[in-house]
């Protein structure tokens, strides 16, 4: 049993805002995106990436549309620092892209940092050094003012190295790590501290990254603090805000985006929110979050999977299916309700040009992802989900009536079968029942003819294995079909009859027209029975549905031949 979180666990106080801004706006522009999946990402891998995984993965950030890559702890490890050299070295690194690289605030880590990047066309050079009470107290036993000289003399220690290397465009990154734990009057003291030793103007801005390295308090609260920030600092036009979301409470989302509300400008994550314990923000949520809203990303994800696949791969994590927009299963309805929703949603007038459909916050399309998996089939599925399977992959729209009719069948089949069926799977249950029945007639041929007013129609069918020719006369074809079949003891009503165009890759070879016939037993008090038909002639489709609809009514009543045989 859980123990008293009371006594246990102090809860965040409030920032004293109470003229708080944020909650009144929105996100009308994209952040600058900086991926840290080669550091941070990279850092909580069980096994971490190897130089041609991470090489792999440094390409498709830049296919993706990331100008700010965090590619190395080049301090931390041989890897690392030969990765950073691989990169410029080799020339991999595009033009529009800047690479950063983080360093604790000791001197000799920021001595191999810099080494590290020599050669380098534009490098952002980040620096942390944590601010919070606890560490403070606990970890460095430092006060308050050691740590404001810790930062300082990193800083400065940057910017003597960095002018010995003109050649580099060099930019400042610093993080108060634990920030979110900070008192915001000492962040506020240490940050400002950092710009000044800089020398932040407006043409040479300082990144200022405001952490939840871990998780403390609600995302309101993280708003808060970066509002708090950005109105007190003291050099604000010489400032970037950062944001890094951690995901402790499971609202690194939510927190960024608030925080983006709250006047910050740039956002630190990775691509499906790896990283330590919980992980970082997850920069694709993020973005097409943006882009569900009417806001370009500026980053581009029109082939989700193909990412999807890089990422796992270099990664060896596994995408769980039911992750925002990119998941296998998250387009995917098995609920009845759902997929009769989401068919009707697709069947409705778009002509104001707004996407629109229940249950889809995005078109699958517009992230490289087909229709075929948004509605598949399990003990869970309805109606609607068939027909829509039927439809978009065989061309085939079955009535009303008859939707009603085959999800029981279907129904039946994977309650018995269980897992799931796909839409091949569901277009052959549908020829077993309504296309392919044999017994105890099957159809060979036809002739019309035309008799007075009417038509009139030879059959050439097997009738329980023995070859016959039936002729009739009615109104139309099928009604003469009727009245041949009536002539050996096969007395049927037609209910009702509907015709299709099939589309021209549906299944069923070159069918181009789908008849459906709904038949009952002339005496009456037998039920419906459905039959279908698929071929080039609709005449001809029509009669294998009516062949097809005696065939089950037989299978269902075979005395009603007998009755009327007699």
């Amino acid at each position: 049993m859980l123990t008293n979180p009371a006594t246990k666990y102090r809860s965040f106080p409030p920032v004293e805002l109470t003229d708080r801004q944020w909650p009144n706006q929105t996100i009308s522009k994209p952040p600058t995106w900086m991926s840290t999946d080669l550091r941070d990402g990279n850092q909580a891998l069980f096994e971490p990436m190897n130089l041609e995984r991470k090489m792999r993965m440094f390409r498709t950030l830049c296919e993706i549309g990331f100008k700010e890559i965090e590619v190395a702890f080049p301090s931390a490890s041989q890897t690392d620092f030969d990765f950073v050299r691989q990169l410029i070295d080799g020339q991999h690194i595009p033009d529009d892209v800047s690479i950063e690289v983080l360093t604790q605030a000791r001197e000799h880590l920021i001595r191999r940092t810099m080494e590290s990047l020599k050669g380098a066309r534009r490098a952002i050079v980040h620096v942390y050094n944590a601010t919070s009470k606890p560490f403070r107290d606990s970890v460095f036993h430092m006060s308050r003012g050691e740590v404001v000289d810790m930062a300082v003399a990193a800083v400065k220690l940057i910017k003597q190295l960095a002018a010995a290397a003109p050649e580099t465009e060099w930019v400042l990154e610093y993080s108060p790590e634990t920030f979110t734990a900070t008192e915001l009057d000492f962040a506020l003291e240490v940050c400002d501290a950092v710009t000044a030793a800089w020398g932040a103007t407006p043409d040479n801005k300082v990144i200022l990254n405001l952490p939840t390295t871990v998780e403390v308090a609600t995302p309101n609260v993280y708003a808060d603090q970066i509002e708090w920030m950005h109105r007190h600092l003291a050099r604000r036009d010489s400032v970037i805000i950062s944001l890094h979301p951690h995901n402790d409470r499971g609202t690194a989302v939510a927190a960024a985006e608030l925080a983006l509300m709250a006047g910050a400008e740039r956002v630190e994550g990775c691509l499906f929110g790896n990283g330590e314990r919980t992980g970082n923000v997850d920069l694709v949520t993020l973005a097409l979050n943006l882009y569900t809203q009417g806001v370009a990303p500026g980053l581009d994800f029109s082939d989700i999977n193909a990412v999807a696949r890089t990422f796992e791969d270099c990664s060896q994590l596994p995408i769980h299916p039911r992750h925002p927009y990119v998941g296998d299963l998250v387009f995917t309805a098995f609920s009845g309700s759902h997929q009769d929703a989401i068919k009707k949603g697709f069947a409705i007038d778009r002509s104001d040009g707004f996407w629109n459909v229940p249950y889809l916050p995005i078109d699958p399309a517009d992230v490289g992802r087909s229709y075929d998996s948004v509605i598949r089939v399990n003990s869970q599925s309805g109606k609607g989900g068939i027909a829509y399977l039927l439809e978009s992959e065989c061309g085939v729209v079955m009535p009303r009536r008859l939707q009603v009719e085959f999800s029981s069948v279907v129904q039946q089949r994977v309650d018995t079968h269980g897992g799931e069926m796909s839409a091949t799977a569901i277009w052959q249950l549908f020829a077993d029942t309504y296309l392919e029945t044999s017994a105890p007639l099957r159809y060979h041929e036809h002739h019309l003819f035309e008799n007075g007013d009417g038509q009139g129609i030879r059959l050439t069918v097997d009738i329980d294995g023995v070859a016959q020719r039936l002729s009739g006369v009615g109104n139309g074809p099928i009604d003469a079909a009727v009245h041949a079949f009536q002539n050996v003891g096969i007395s049927v009503q037609v209910r009702s009859y509907e015709e299709r165009a099939m589309s021209p890759s549906g299944e069923g070879g070159n069918a181009r027209a789908c008849a459906f016939i709904e038949v009952a037993a002339a005496s009456g008090g037998a039920g419906e029975f459905y039959g279908a038909g698929v071929d080039a002639n609709i005449i001809t489709a029509s009669i294998e549905a009516l062949v097809n609809g005696i065939n089950r009514m037989l299978a269902s009543v075979p005395d009603v031949r007998q009755q009327h045989a007699a």
